[in-house]
């Protein structure tokens, strides 16, 4: 089983930038594909970025550009750094784990098995 922390949020003025990072426990077994949702009020979760076990990422187009997924494997820890924050990327953001994936691109990435309790992100115009 995976557990996963989530950290660094907090609230920004646009044009600013956050770090947020996720703490998983050791997973020494198989492929897994790593992940970033949010979701904002009234809104659908949507897949920000995604992150394999080769270190192949692919990103929403949304954020494509400011935002940086990447992860240190020596210290099981996911990291999304975000720039050039906007009003609309104001959402609660989730790391998410899946194990054994046909594919790891966030636009086809299947049902994550683990999630993160979420961390808030708050930008201010």
């Amino acid at each position: 089983q995976v557990q996963l922390v989530e950290s660094g949020g907090g609230s920004v003025q646009a044009g600013g930038s956050l770090r947020l990072s996720c703490v998983a426990s050791p997973y020494t077994y198989g492929r897994y594909c790593m992940a970033w949702f949010r979701q904002a009020p009234g809104k659908e979760r949507e897949g920000v970025a995604a992150i394999d076990d080769d270190g192949s990422t692919s990103y929403a187009d949304s954020v494509k550009g400011r935002f940086i997924i990447s992860k240190d494997n020596a210290e099981n820890t996911l990291y999304l750094q975000m720039n050039s924050l906007e009003p609309e990327d104001t959402a609660m953001y989730y790391c998410a784990a899946r194990i054994s994936p046909h594919m790891c691109a966030i636009q086809a990435l299947e049902r994550p098995n683990y999630w993160g309790q979420g961390t808030q992100v708050t930008v201010s115009s």
